[in-house]
């Protein structure tokens, strides 16, 4: 069973052959390169991705957005302020779309000043008490987080994710061109794991083009680019 367990772990995180993991127990995985990645949830998380249908992710699109928080392990609170708990703005512009899983005792990392600051963040950017309001605890150890994307298209990223948190994501979303209607999920390493084309309200154009141009030329856009082009 323990060995098992082992072996789907590896092969769910795809192309990250570096992951120690424990036979001991999910909670006890290890990722060395990035050691605040909560692992256990980061896979449940993916997997809760790959259960949603085409339905899920092409209806309207704040059910679409309710379905994604839930996959992300997130609670649906926008009747809170900003900080505590706050998670209307998920997956809602360009920027906070990283659904990130970390570890409990890096989820009050702040970012610092110097040179490993994530740029065009603020520094401090205090979010620990808004992930430990936020976070489902069903879905394993640590918190969740729609943390920013900016960043991620340096090698290796530089985002809040892996930066502030030293934390994998555990999936990515990204708008496709050239219309921007559709919008996939990705991995860490850019896999693709789900993808929808929502209707309603959808984020402003704007919005979506630059969520894109966030990530264009990184491993996180390929998947976005060829199902445009679908």
């Amino acid at each position: 069973m323990r060995r098992a367990l082992a072996a789907w772990a590896l092969s769910s995180l795809g192309s990250v052959a570096s992951l120690r993991v424990s036979t001991v127990s999910m909670a006890a995985m290890v990722d060395p390169q990035y050691p605040g990645t909560a692992v256990a949830r980061m896979l449940a998380s993916r997997e809760r991705v790959k259960s949603l249908t085409a339905n899920d992710l092409s209806g309207e699109w704040e059910t679409v957005r309710k379905n994604l928080l839930w996959a992300a392990g997130l609670r649906d609170l926008i009747n809170v302020a900003p900080g505590s708990g706050y998670t209307g703005h998920a997956f809602n512009d360009h920027n906070h779309c990283d659904a990130t899983t970390m570890l409990g005792e890096v989820a009050h990392n702040l970012n610092q000043a110097g040179p490993n600051r994530v740029a065009s963040i603020a520094i401090g950017n205090r979010l620990g008490p808004g992930i430990e309001a936020a976070s489902l605890p069903e879905l394993g150890e640590g918190g969740s987080w729609s943390t920013c994307t900016n960043g991620c298209h340096l090698d290796p990223p530089q985002d809040v994710a892996h930066v502030q948190f030293r934390s994998r994501i555990a999936f990515k979303l990204v708008w496709c061109p050239p219309d921007f209607s559709s919008f996939v999920l990705v991995d860490d390493e850019g896999i693709l794991l789900a993808s929808g084309t929502p209707s309603g309200a959808l984020p402003r154009p704007m919005e979506r083009r630059e969520n894109f141009r966030l990530v264009e030329g990184s491993k996180y856009a390929t998947a976005a680019v060829r199902f445009g082009a679908q």
